[in-house]
C-alpha cells in the first residue's frame, strides 16, 4: 500500500487518509509495517535496535492478529535481524540466483534430457565469460 511514505501522492495521500478515517485498524497495520521497514533501512546495529525495540513494543499490542504473530517471531530472532541490518546483510544474492534459475528452467521447458537442463542452470550461474565462435 504505502510503498514511499515519504513521497506520497496526492492520490496516495488521499487513499491514505480515506483508509484511516474508514478502517482505524488497518491504518494501524499499516503504520505498524511502514516502522517495520524503517528498522530495515536504519545505519548501525544501535539505531536498528533502537527501532525494532520500539516496533517489537508497538507490534505487541496490535489488535491485528498477523502482527502479533510477526512480532513474536521477531522477538524470537531479534539478536539476528540487528546483526545482520547492522552488517548490511540481505538475502538479495540468494533470491536473484532462484529467480535466475527459475528463469532458465521456463526456458529449458520441453528439453529431452534433464541434463541439458542442469548444464544450462549452471552456465547462467556461473558467470563465465562466453565467447561465440565470429564475434568480438
Amino acid at each position: 500500500m504505502l510503498k514511499n511514505p515519504e513521497g506520497l501522492t496526492e492520490r496516495q495521500a488521499l487513499d491514505l487518509g480515506r483508509i484511516a478515517r474508514e478502517d482505524k485498524r488497518l491504518c494501524r497495520a499499516c503504520l505498524l509495517k511502514e516502522r517495520l521497514r524503517d528498522v530495515f533501512k536504519a545505519t548501525g546495529a544501535a539505531a536498528a535496535a533502537a527501532l525494532l525495540d520500539s516496533w517489537l513494543r508497538s507490534a505487541s499490542r496490535s489488535q491485528a492478529r498477523e502482527i502479533k504473530e510477526l512480532s513474536k517471531k521477531a522477538r524470537r530472532h531479534r539478536d539476528a535481524i540487528v546483526r545482520a541490518v547492522g552488517l548490511g546483510l540481505s538475502n538479495a544474492r540468494a533470491e536473484a540466483v532462484s529467480n535466475k534459475i527459475k528463469l532458465t528452467v521456463r526456458m529449458g521447458y520441453g528439453f529431452r534430457n534433464v541434463d541439458n537442463l542442469i548444464a544450462l542452470v549452471m552456465l547462467r550461474c556461473s558467470n563465465l565469460p562466453i565467447e561465440l565462435p565470429g564475434r568480438l
